[in-house]
């Protein structure tokens, strides 16, 4: 009979780190009782698992899920460049209705420069997303990749952000007018959003967008 990946995940993770029992890590991990018990019965591990046991303790995701490779992130190459691993997240940034959990549905994971990150901003408060929607061009294409600093929600007049609006995730320069909020789309065939405001109340500034990649196909 195979044994449950939940029991075998911590089992690994125990001795890993040295911890003595699995309610000591949970609470770690910030996982109550119930959380466990239901990733067993489920028999699967919880994609926010893996990004908190990543970023606590600098296991390797390949490993956590898997228990091939080698335990820790290597943080060094050969010429001693530290990388750091960002969650990539399944839900995207569009101008359709949607939400949005930096932790939940991880489908990949980014290497960056440590000393790079550094000088951007919180490298653990980053989350990366995919966008959907022209709102952005020529400058974020539909398709394209955003890293956002979710640290960072200070308005930086002519910054781009992502931003949540009642259930809409929107990605937008924002401006500051007197007594309003606007957010502008880089494509002209999209007029800017005008916010009094008593209006505000409705966004989330989710943080700032530090860095796209395009993929082409």
């Amino acid at each position: 009979m195979t044994e449950n990946k939940i029991d075998v995940l911590m089992r690994r993770i125990l001795d890993a780190t040295g911890i003595n029992s699995q309610s000591e890590l949970a609470k770690e991990l910030e996982i109550n009782r119930s959380g466990i018990t239901h990733a067993r019965n489920n028999n699967k591990i919880p994609d926010k698992w893996i990004v908190k046991l990543y970023r606590k303790f600098g296991f390797n995701p390949q490993w956590i899920e898997t228990g091939i490779g080698s335990v820790f992130i290597s943080t060094k190459s050969g010429n001693d460049v530290e990388f750091k691993y960002i969650p990539k997240v399944a839900a995207r940034l569009s101008a359709g209705t949607g939400s949005f959990d930096s932790e939940d549905n991880v489908t990949d994971y980014l290497s960056f420069q440590t000393k790079w990150l550094a000088g951007k901003g919180s490298a653990i408060n980053m989350v990366a997303m995919e966008v959907f929607g022209q709102s952005m061009e020529p400058v974020i294409k539909e398709g394209d990749t955003v890293l956002i600093d979710q640290s960072q929600k200070n308005i930086l007049a002519g910054a781009i952000y992502a931003v949540g609006v009642e259930d809409t995730i929107l990605v937008k320069r924002l401006e500051k007018h007197p007594n309003k909020l606007v957010l502008v789309s880089d494509n002209k065939d999209y007029e800017p959003i005008y916010l009094k405001r008593e209006e505000t109340d409705k966004v989330r500034i989710i943080g700032k967008i530090i860095w796209s990649c395009r993929e082409y196909r």
